[in-house]
């Protein structure tokens, strides 16, 4: 009787060791660049936040500075108007915007004055549908209405050139000459409404409100009179 072996092809013992072990190592080594990733992406992190409040603290010791030396330029600017006071008060919110600009610190000038003549265009209509008035009263008001909304168109035209000078090769010099001659009629027509409060019969009621709307006019557009001749002496 004949017994048979069959021959089974196995990879040797010490075989199989060896590629688990390189199995083994290379995780190792996988772990390892993945530790050493993670730890420099923490410490890159650490970094940048350390940094952040001195970013900032730079930031905004530089946004201060930048501020203040604007607020200055306008309290210097206004130092030389018929209203320091009023002309600082109302120009200096607008300090990060006109940056120590002529043109913008004139063009924010005009504008506020032309805001505050339509704010006293507003008031002074509403006085004028107040019951109990009388003839002399209506008069009054009928006219420094118109007068104000004279005031308003003058201040118009001379933010629409102020905001355009030198375009397309534009003179200088006419438009600012332009500029203050429409200023100066703005100043006048709303003068003109106080001059008829003094002619007339008028209550201290209406009187009194008009004169304060009128002021309200009157100093924002002198002092704007003021800058523009400062800034531009042609």
């Amino acid at each position: 009787m004949r017994i048979f072996f069959t021959h089974i092809n196995a990879k040797p013992e010490t075989e199989k060791e060896n590629e688990n072990q390189k199995q083994s190592d290379q995780r190792a080594r996988e772990m390892e660049a993945y530790s050493t990733l993670t730890i420099l992406i923490l410490m890159n992190l650490l970094f940048l936040i350390s940094n952040i409040p001195t970013t900032l603290a730079a930031t905004s010791a530089s946004s201060s500075v930048s501020t203040k030396s604007y607020t200055t330029y306008i309290q210097t600017a206004c130092n030389s108007t018929t209203y320091p006071l009023v002309c600082y008060s109302s120009l200096s919110p607008y300090a990060s915007k006109i940056k120590g600009n002529p043109q913008k610190l004139c063009i924010t000038a005009l504008s506020v004055a032309a805001k505050a003549a339509r704010n006293a265009s507003s008031t002074i209509s509403k006085l004028s549908k107040q019951k109990g008035l009388t003839r002399s009263e209506a008069a009054v008001i009928k006219d420094c209405i118109e007068n104000v909304k004279d005031s308003i168109d003058e201040l118009k035209q001379s933010l629409n050139e102020m905001g355009h000078l030198g375009a397309g090769g534009s003179d200088v010099q006419f438009q600012i000459s332009n500029i203050k001659t429409w200023v100066s009629a703005a100043i006048t027509d709303v003068s003109t409404c106080t001059d008829g409060l003094e002619e007339q019969k008028v209550s201290a009621t209406v009187k009194n409100k008009i004169t304060r709307s009128i002021l309200n006019v009157d100093r924002p557009t002198s002092n704007a009179l003021s800058l523009i001749n400062s800034h531009y002496s042609y």
